[in-house]
């Protein structure tokens, strides 16, 4: 009898849980950053950082992450885009020898050559400045 008594008063004595047990601590965070990345600098590159950060009243890894993510990139340049930087040189080249022979024989005889010239080089600039090419 005195085993169901002592067996009786151990269950009764345990409290009867309906809630989570409250750890404390720091709430947990909505973005958990998981992956670190490391970044070599000079001293003067992190010496900019944390001043930009400083007036920003951030903390420099906080900086940095806002700073990456809105930062705008160029790509480097493509084969097509090679070619016609090329083409460019050529016709500023072009350009260049119409302006010694409109100063040599005369500016009427050049001019519609020039124009022509100057549209071709605007509409290649064009291409460079295009939301395209830095969105691709």
């Amino acid at each position: 009898m005195e085993t169901t008594t002592k067996t009786a008063l151990k269950e009764t004595a345990k409290p009867i849980i309906d809630r989570p047990k409250h750890k404390g601590g720091a709430p947990k965070k909505r973005i958990k950053r998981e992956k670190d990345m490391r970044v070599r600098l000079t001293a003067t590159e992190r010496f900019l950082i944390e001043n930009k950060a400083k007036e920003a009243g951030m903390i420099a890894s906080v900086w940095f992450r806002a700073a990456a993510k809105t930062a705008k990139v160029i790509p480097r340049l493509k084969p097509e885009d090679l070619r016609i930087m090329r083409m460019l040189a050529g016709m500023a080249n072009n350009l260049n020898q119409m302006t010694k022979l409109a100063h040599k024989d005369g500016i009427l005889s050049i001019a519609r050559k020039c124009n022509e010239l100057l549209t071709e080089i605007d509409e290649a600039l064009k291409y460079f400045n295009s939301n395209d090419r830095q969105d691709s």
